[in-house]
């Protein structure tokens, strides 16, 4: 099994602070689509942004991730159990599991011992969905100075990982039976401060701060002041989210 990077562990607390909400619109059509709603498995689970919204639709959801420190910044619920486990090896019982989640975490897994674990773990007819996210549109005249923060100022601080969901998981496998999927979008209102909060939580901005001794996003929150006068004010982002769906039919 390949080791474990742990790109996150760093910035855990700011991670939960800035990072955006999912919309209960992909729990509620996931969840419509598994024939039970006992157990539902978030993978790469981060602080639980996504356990949190599985537990409305399923009695039960366990949340892994590998990195300790996210565990220890999770959202807690009485009906979430937070485990400090891989993806590709879990403690779950076999054929114990409706529905697996992956939220913004697949291009970071093992993709072929990941998945027969989750062949292991998953019920027949269960389903898995992996989704991630594109960049956050803010305004037309905002939208290409963040591009060019992600394509320029800290594109040789990206990983090979990270290319996969700039090709938005089109070159990633996914050995289900595919379920198209409906167009589904994460909001969040943020003045400029929380905005800088949440290009700090990029692995490529930490990588460059270790690397280059500066934070760049100082530069960049000086060039977006004057399209930001109110910097207290907030403004709505946007994200697209990008969602594999499959079922598992055990043979």
């Amino acid at each position: 099994m390949s080791s474990f990077k742990d790109n996150f562990s760093k910035q855990a607390d700011i991670y939960i602070k800035y990072r955006p909400l999912y919309p209960t619109a992909v729990y509620s059509f996931l969840s419509s689509l598994t024939v039970e709603h006992e157990l539902a498995l978030d993978c790469g689970t981060g602080n639980g942004q996504a356990a949190i919204g599985l537990t409305a639709f399923y009695k039960k959801v366990i949340a892994t991730d590998p990195s300790e420190q996210q565990i220890k910044n999770c959202l807690p619920d009485k009906n979430i159990t937070y485990l400090v486990e891989k993806a590709e090896q879990t403690s779950l019982l076999p054929n114990s599991v409706d529905l697996i989640t992956i939220a913004n975490a697949l291009h970071w897994f093992d993709f072929d011992i990941f998945y027969e674990e989750a062949k292991r773990v998953l019920k027949n007819n269960g389903v898995i969905a992996a989704w991630t996210m594109s960049l956050p549109s803010i305004s037309p005249e905002i939208d290409p100075i963040i591009r060019r923060f992600h394509d320029y100022t800290v594109d040789a601080y990206w990983q090979p990982e990270n290319r996969l969901v700039e090709k938005e998981y089109t070159t990633i496998p996914f050995p289900f039976q595919i379920i198209s999927s409906p167009e589904f979008y994460s909001e969040k209102e943020m003045d400029l401060d929380e905005l800088i909060g949440y290009l700090n939580t990029w692995s490529a901005t930490q990588r460059f701060i270790t690397d280059r001794q500066f934070n760049p996003t100082e530069q960049l929150k000086k060039e977006l002041m004057s399209l930001w006068p109110d910097s207290s004010s907030k403004k709505k982002l946007t994200w697209r989210l990008i969602v594999k769906v499959g079922r598992v039919t055990q043979s």
